[in-house]
């Protein structure tokens, strides 16, 4: 069995044939690929004769095509120096494995620290991205799989928008934040743990809450201040993310204070990335988090007193896990203007009325990541109610938020932030109250004069929409 072996021969190439006898004119036995071990019997005629766990075969190879070593201590500096080239060697996944596994084998306990692991767990997560953008019948990539399987690497694939996502499982990037590591191994670590595209999409409610809580306490064990700037940012980044999506899923179970805490870390977090230092890659990461925080903002947002003798918005149970929004006039509370009742979650903090009372309008978080703008507005001699959704696509990413009435309460002010076609597009827009059609737009509030006139101050101190 392995656990006896003394002497291997690790294949260093592809399609490597193992053969009956010493001679390139006899059967072949399998195929071999690299990163693949052999233990070594005898050397004949230029062959390394070599005996096939896996296959249970015995068989022949050329020296050429294999690296023979003992699994004792003489071996352990050759063993590093190859893992440390291979790991940034695209292509060479599976021969890096075999090398961290031969090099875990050899190695005294002593000397198997935190670099190795992250090593072994940088390899495995490439391969499994590797896997994941393969849209051909890679053969060669089907035996790496197998290799690294053999060498004790777990991969599991999900079925995600048609197609297949196949993720690393992360036991040695675990290993690497139980062991200590420099605080770029346990960047790297912590990020590939938490890498949202590799959640399991068959998860519930409560499974995906708990898996969040989970990211975000992998996240903490990081410290972003001994970290390069631009792995700062990418740090920034998914920790935003996870309090996002915290904060609605704590808010919608009810446990309100801790959704509002985990909103404010996740405005916090967006705000500590330093723009001037995000690598190429993460710009659009940036993006699509900031639309994310924006749309679970309102958790942290206080209630802001709702006086005077214009329409009243009160917020009621009704149906389990329904909230209605019932608009009232303050001076006979008892008539009802407008009601409307939702499975979202209706932020309280987010309800802002028009100087003149004939606009109201409050956020209602539908999704995630996905959160509308009701407005209750005077039509005639009656109340109405419309929804502004953050744009006219299936609801996946976005968020509407009012920015301001214009002085006289005839003009709506909005800002609207969505995934649209794979990238986020930005909207400032001039709204008529009666209607909610679009006046003016611009793809910055910079373009309107409207915004500059009569944005609301707390919108501009606290909105994402103006990173």
């Amino acid at each position: 069995m392995l656990a006896t072996l003394v002497v291997i021969a690790l294949v260093v190439q592809d399609q490597a044939p193992l053969r009956a006898a010493p001679q390139d004119s006899a059967p072949r036995q399998a195929t071999l690929w690299q990163g693949e071990w052999l233990e070594v019997r005898g050397e004949k005629q230029g062959f390394i004769q070599v005996y096939d766990h896996r296959r249970e075969r015995p068989g022949y190879v050329r020296e050429h095509q294999v690296r023979i070593y003992r699994l004792d201590e003489a071996s352990v500096a050759q063993l590093q120096a190859v893992v440390r080239f291979l790991e940034d060697t695209p292509g060479a996944e599976a021969l890096g494995i075999g090398y961290a596994a031969a090099l875990l084998r050899a190695a005294p306990a002593s000397q198997v620290g935190p670099e190795l692991f992250d090593a072994l767990g940088t390899l495995a997560d490439r391969l499994a991205r590797r896997a994941t953008s393969n849209r051909t019948n890679d053969v060669a990539l089907a035996a790496h799989l197998d290799v690294a399987a053999s060498s004790g690497v777990k991969l599991v694939s999900f079925e995600r928008e048609g197609r297949t996502r196949v993720c690393y499982d992360g036991e040695a990037f675990r290993r690497v934040l139980a062991l200590g590591g420099s605080p770029t191994e346990r960047a790297r670590a912590a990020l590939a743990l938490t890498r949202p595209e590799c959640i399991d999409p068959a998860l519930g409610p409560t499974e995906q809450q708990a898996l969040n809580e989970w990211r975000s306490s992998v996240l903490e064990q990081v410290d972003a201040g001994r970290l390069p700037a631009y792995l700062a940012n990418r740090l920034h980044l998914r920790r935003a993310e996870v309090s996002a999506l915290l904060a609605f899923q704590l808010s919608r179970r009810g446990e309100a204070q801790r959704g509002a805490k985990a909103s404010a870390r996740a405005v916090d977090s967006l705000a500590s990335v330093l723009k001037a230092e995000l690598a190429e890659e993460d710009t659009q990461a940036y993006a699509t988090v900031a639309v994310r925080v924006g749309a679970s903002r309102w958790a942290s947002e206080p209630v802001v007193e709702q006086s005077g003798s214009g329409p009243l918005l009160e917020l009621t149970r009704g149906q389990p896990g329904e909230t209605c929004l019932r608009l009232m006039d303050a001076k006979a509370p008892k008539e009802t203007l407008s009601e409307r009742c939702t499975y979202g979650l209706v932020w309280p903090g987010s309800v802002r009325r028009s100087a003149q009372g004939s606009a109201v309008a409050v956020a209602v978080q539908m999704l995630e990541g996905w959160t509308e703008l009701w407005i209750f507005h005077q039509e005639g001699g009656g109340w109405t109610l419309d929804t502004l959704a953050p744009a006219a696509t299936e609801p996946l990413l976005g968020y509407v938020e009012l920015a301001g009435f214009s002085p006289d309460g005839s003009r709506v002010l909005v800002a609207r932030e969505a995934l649209v076609e794979g990238r986020i597009k930005s909207s400032f827009q001039v709204l008529k109250r009666e209607t909610l059609m679009p006046e003016k737009s611009a793809d910055n509030p910079g373009g309107l004069g409207a915004f500059q006139r009569w944005s609301a101050a707390d919108w501009r101190g606290r909105s994402v929409a103006l990173r």
